[in-house]
């Protein structure tokens, strides 16, 4: 029975990854080459490439968590295409965020809130201080993305320690692309380099992390079954 095995292992297959792995290993290269029109034409393809691996190792590809992370996902995807039109991406994202959150409070959460957590409070004040100034008209919008994302973050606690890194490293890599584009005088060396692989290792860790959660929930009746 191939597949009651494979369900009882709670680590996803690793080749599962090996799309977004490809994808972003040439998307990355090209930021650092400067191959702008390598950049523009994979950046549409990092989330899907993600997609498939969620989909393709899900031990149930209709449970609530599954679909959850796919239109998050999806909502990602629709940031990275249009956040050359900075508000409409940023909704983008914000909805994503909304999603993770739902989805780390209903399905994902195993802990309570950790103490760290308040870390991204901490952080949320200090950023929205350097960065007022610099907003303008895009104030409320950038308090409101950060407070949610903030959010995510915190709750992201909550889940197992993949998810927790996922909801770090989005904080981070957002931080610097706030910075970059907000803050006077700001000038990070390979600033575009370290949002996207900051970015991308967010997303690939509560990827993972999801994947994790669901396949040990799955296997933990047919483990109990074994048992007994």
């Amino acid at each position: 029975m191939p597949e009651t095995r494979d369900a009882a292992r709670p680590a996803p297959p690793v080749r599962a990854f090996l799309p977004i792995l490809v994808v972003g290993v040439i998307h990355l290269g090209a930021i650092l080459l400067s191959l702008d029109g390598v950049v523009d034409w994979t950046k549409p393809l990092l989330m899907p490439a993600l997609a498939i691996g969620l989909l393709w190792a899900a031990p149930q590809r209709r449970s609530p968590a599954i679909l959850l992370g796919t239109l998050a996902l999806t909502l990602s995807w629709l940031g990275d295409i249009t956040l050359r039109w900075f508000v409409i991406g940023l909704a983008c994202f914000l909805l994503a965020h909304i999603v993770y959150l739902m989805l780390f409070v209903t399905r994902l959460a195993v802990h309570r809130m950790r103490w760290w957590a308040l870390v991204y409070a901490v952080w949320l004040v200090v950023l929205l201080t350097l960065l007022a100034p610099g907003t303008g008209a895009l104030l409320i919008p950038v308090i409101a993305y950060g407070t949610v994302l903030c959010a995510m973050a915190a709750v992201a606690s909550r889940c197992n320690r993949w998810v927790a890194a996922g909801g770090a490293l989005f904080v981070a890599s957002d931080s610097i692309l706030a910075l970059n584009k907000f803050l006077p005088g700001f000038d990070l060396p390979l600033a575009d380099f370290l949002i996207m692989v900051t970015y991308l290792a967010a997303q690939t860790l509560i990827v993972w992390g999801i994947l994790r959660h669901e396949r040990a929930r799955v296997a933990a009746p047919v483990v109990a079954s074994t048992a007994g």
